[in-house]
């Protein structure tokens, strides 16, 4: 699927420096149509009633992780589609295994930077 740049991304991590940082990376790689949610619960119900075409979101977040989001996005059939990039500090094999089985487009491991961010977009959209 080709990428547009004009999409709309949704940002979900439940640090506010997290979310300035990853969305002056994309504004960085030319997105400027970029949304944020503070936790799984903020970010699915913003998934359900607006259209996206990428999801960047931390794991660990407090009440629903960026897995469940994950999964909670695979089971809707509206939203299964969606793009979806998971972002940890932690890279446990056991994790990376446990999102690709959910259905995660790319995983990124904190920190990165916006070439690290562009690879991996690239990775699931082609190059842009």
């Amino acid at each position: 699927m080709p990428i547009s740049k004009s999409m709309k991304v949704l940002v979900v991590d439940d640090y506010k420096t997290m979310v300035r940082l990853i969305q002056n990376l994309l504004k960085e790689l030319g997105f400027n149509n970029l949304d944020e949610a503070s936790n799984g619960v903020e970010a699915l119900a913003k998934l359900r009633q607006d259209s996206f075409g990428l999801v960047i979101s931390d794991w660990n977040m407090e009440p629903m992780t960026g897995y469940e989001l994950l999964q909670a996005v695979r089971a809707d059939a509206n939203l299964k589609a969606l793009p979806f990039i998971l972002v940890t500090a932690e890279s446990k094999v056991e994790n990376v295994i446990a999102a690709k089985k959910a259905g995660v487009n790319n995983y990124i491991v904190k920190p990165f930077n916006a070439a690290t961010l562009k690879q991996k977009m690239t990775a699931v959209f082609g190059e842009f």
